[in-house]
C-alpha cells in the first residue's frame, strides 16, 4: 500500500510540476520575445507618457498594444499583474515530487554503492546542499564579477565553470540518473531562488519609491533583468538534465558528467539562437544560425558517440535462448524487487508465466532504455541485457 500511495503522489506531484513549468516557462520566454521586439514609440502621446518601446501583435481574433516603460511610468496604475507564483509553484511542486521519489527513497534513487557507498542520510545531506552550494556561489559570482567592465561575460564564464564541476561532482557521488536529475535541480533552485530574492523585491522597492514620491533608482531594475536573462539561459539545460535522466545509456555511462555537460551547452547555444534570432528579425538582418548549428551539432557528436556496437546478426546466434535462461537472469538481477511481497511499480517476475507476461517491460527497461536495474544495484552485466534482448526479439518463446 506504502507502494501504491508513493505511486499516486509521484505521478500528481509531477503533473502539477509540469503545469506550472509550462506557465512559468511560458511568460519567461514571451517577456524575452517581447523585449527583444520592441520598437520605439512613433506616437508623441506614448512618448510624452515615458513609453520606451511599444509592440504590435495578432492573436485570438484581436491585436494586443504592448508597451514598455524602461524605469516606470509617471503615475502608478491601480492594478498590476505579478509573474512569481508560477515560479514558486514550480519549484514547490518540483522539490515535493524530489523528496518523495529521491529523499524518501534515497538508499535507491540517490546511492550507487558501486560509486560510493554511503549511508543514505549523508546522500541526502549532500544532495540538499548542491541545491544551496550553487545558490550561493552563483549569486556571489553574479554580485561581484557582474559590476566590472565586462561583466556579463565574466558571468557567464564563471558560471559554466562551476556548472561543469557541479556535473563531474554530482557524477562520482551519485547515482547517474540523480546526478542528471540534481545538476537539473540546483539551476532551476537558483533560477526561482533569483526570482524570490532579487526580481520581484527589487520590482516592489521601484513601487514603494514611486508611492513615496522619491526617485526611481534604475538600479534594480537592471539587476532583475540580469537575474531575468540568465533564468531564459538556464531553461533548457535545466529541462533536459531533468529530462535526460530517464534513460540509463545517458546516465549510467563512464563519462556520464561530460554527456550531461554536452547536452546542457547544446540546450544554451539552441536559447541562445532563438533569443538573438527575435533581435536579428527586428533589425533586419540574418539570424545568428551558428549557435543552433553548435547546438545541432553537439547533438549529433553525442548521438555518434554513445551508439552501441553492432550486434551480430540472429543467424549467427548458436541457439535460440530459451525461458530457463532468462529466468537465471530474471531470478538473478530482477526478483529482488519484483517478486510476490514486493512488487514495484506492481511487476512481479517470480515465475516462467510473469516473465512471459512482462516480456515487453523487461525488454524495454532492461534493454532499450537500460533504466533497470534501478541503478543497476544488482550489478547485470552486458551480455545478460544482450541475452534478454535476443529472447524477446526472437519472440519471447
Amino acid at each position: 500500500m506504502e507502494t501504491y500511495l508513493l505511486d499516486w503522489a509521484n505521478l500528481l506531484l509531477r503533473w502539477a510540476h509540469v503545469i506550472t513549468a509550462i506557465a512559468w516557462i511560458g511568460s519567461s520566454f514571451y517577456f524575452v520575445f517581447l523585449d527583444s521586439s520592441l520598437l520605439p514609440p512613433s506616437d508623441p502621446e506614448l512618448k510624452r507618457k515615458g513609453v520606451d518601446g511599444e509592440l504590435w501583435a495578432v492573436h485570438g481574433g484581436g491585436f494586443y498594444n504592448p508597451q514598455k516603460y524602461l524605469v516606470a511610468p509617471k503615475a502608478l496604475p491601480e492594478h498590476l499583474h505579478w509573474f512569481f507564483w508560477e515560479s514558486y509553484s514550480t519549484w514547490l511542486t518540483g522539490f515535493g515530487l524530489f523528496t518523495v521519489l529521491y529523499l524518501f527513497q534515497a538508499g535507491s534513487f540517490l546511492v550507487d554503492r558501486t560509486r560510493l557507498d554511503w549511508a543514505p542520510g549523508a546522500a541526502v545531506a549532500a544532495a540538499l546542499a548542491f541545491l544551496a552550494v550553487f545558490w550561493i556561489v552563483y549569486d556571489l559570482i553574479c554580485r561581484t564579477l557582474g559590476r566590472r567592465t565586462g561583466g556579463d561575460k565574466l558571468v557567464g564564464a564563471a558560471i559554466a565553470v562551476v556548472v561543469v564541476f557541479a556535473a563531474w561532482l554530482a557524477c562520482q557521488l551519485f547515482a547517474g540518473r540523480a546526478a542528471f536529475l540534481l545538476v537539473g535541480a540546483m539551476m532551476a533552485t537558483a533560477m526561482s531562488a533569483n526570482v524570490f530574492f532579487w526580481i520581484i523585491p527589487g520590482q516592489r522597492t521601484v513601487i514603494a519609491q514611486m508611492k513615496a514620491g522619491q526617485p526611481v533608482d534604475p538600479v534594480h531594475g537592471q539587476r532583475a533583468k540580469q537575474r531575468s536573462v540568465h533564468n531564459t539561459y538556464f531553461t533548457l539545460p535545466v529541462l533536459i538534465a531533468m529530462l535526460s535522466n530517464h534513460y540509463g545509456w545517458l546516465t549510467q555511462g563512464t563519462h556520464n558528467w561530460l554527456v550531461l555537460v554536452v547536452l546542457m551547452a547544446a540546450g544554451a547555444a539552441i536559447r541562445q539562437f532563438f533569443v538573438a534570432r527575435h533581435k536579428a528579425k527586428l533589425n533586419g538582418v540574418q539570424p545568428p544560425w551558428g549557435y543552433a548549428a553548435a547546438g545541432f551539432v553537439s547533438i549529433v557528436a553525442l548521438i555518434v558517440w554513445l551508439a552501441p556496437a553492432p550486434r551480430a546478426p540472429q543467424a549467427a546466434v548458436a541457439a535460440p535462448v530459451t525461458l530457463a535462461q532468462v529466468q537465471a537472469v530474471v531470478e538473478q538481477r530482477c526478483v529482488l524487487c519484483h517478486n510476490a511481497q514486493l512488487q514495484q511499480k506492481n511487476v512481479a517476475l517470480h515465475t516462467p508465466e510473469l516473465i512471459r507476461q512482462h516480456a515487453q517491460q523487461i525488454y524495454q527497461q532492461a534493454v532499450v532504455l537500460k533504466a533497470m536495474p534501478l541503478n543497476n544495484a544488482t550489478g547485470i552485466r552486458d551480455d545478460e541485457r544482450a541475452l534478454l534482448a535476443r529472447w524477446y526479439e526472437g519472440g519471447a518463446r
